[in-house]
Parts: structure tokens; sequence; C-alpha cells
């Protein structure tokens, strides 16, 4: 049997891990930079990496503006599943989970994270996150951003590649 400490702290990364996709999905960016730690990095496919939390601040409200675009009926809407945490020591854990995204026109694009986690003044936050899109639905936002990135020579957002 764990620890106390040990089952208390695979709740507040599960927590952690499902407080990304609320923020994010709500747009609520300054929320989703303080889960991370101050140097935290964010690992995109294509090799880009968010490093710190103003930079991150940066991407993704960028990234959030692309995904609304004009649309004012636009939403997404991030499924997170299989978490799976393993603790290292009480200050340091890893772990690894699925997500797959839904926006207004349906099914948008899948794939994995791969954390490392913190404890930083009493609470767990992610020191890097890695995401690996694995796929992406024709006609979705997605895919379209990943066609505009390759037409311009870019490398991030959804499924070419960004964050999830």
């Amino acid at each position: 049997m764990s620890a106390s400490w040990e089952v208390a702290a695979r709740d507040a990364i599960r927590e952690l891990v499902a407080a990304y996709a609320h923020c994010g999905d709500r747009g609520r960016f300054d929320d989703l930079c303080s889960l991370f730690a101050p140097d935290g990095v964010l690992e995109l496919d294509g090799g880009r990496v968010v490093a710190g939390r103003d930079a991150l601040l940066a991407f993704l409200t960028d990234t959030g503006q692309a995904v609304r675009g004009e649309d004012e009926h636009a939403f997404i809407r991030h499924h997170v599943s299989s978490v799976q945490v393993t603790i290292d020591d009480p200050d340091h854990a890893h772990g690894a989970s699925y997500f797959f995204v839904v926006t207004q026109r349906g099914p948008d694009h899948w794939g994995r994270y791969r954390d490392r986690y913190v404890r930083a003044d009493a609470r767990w936050v992610f020191a890097h996150r890695r995401v690996r899109v694995d796929g992406v639905a024709p006609g979705s936002w997605a895919a379209e951003r990943r066609r505009s990135l390759h037409q311009t020579g870019g490398g991030s957002g959804p499924g070419g590649r960004g964050p999830s």
C-alpha cells in the first residue's frame, strides 16, 4: 500500500492534468501558465520548445486566437484519458496520458502527453510537458493549421504541431 503522501500526490497531479485541459479550453491562459514551474517547458512535435511562463503565455494566446479565428461559435474541448502517474520521490514524478480534441467542427486531433512534474511551494506543477500529435481529422482546424504551417515553413500548432 502506498504511503498517504503518495496517494495525495497522485490525486494532486491528476487534478493538475485536468486543470491544464479546463484552463486551455476556457482561454484562461494566465491560469494555465501558473500550472507550470517558472522555468517550465512545453515541448511540441516538430522540435518547438516553449520555456518559461512568459513565453508560454505568448504562445498560448497566439494559438488561442488561431483556434477561434473570427468564428464567435468556435470552441475547443480536450478529453484526457488513461492518466498514469509514477511518483519518483516526494518532490518529483512523471506521467503519461492520451488526449482527444473536439471543436465545433467535430473531432479535430489526438495524441499523447508525456510529463515531468515537480512539487513547488507545496503544490504540483509541470516541469516539462511533451505533446505528441498522433493524428488529425480531415477538414479539422488542426489539419488546416498543419497545411498553412507547411506552406509558410512554420512548425507549431496542433497537428502541425502545437499545444493540446
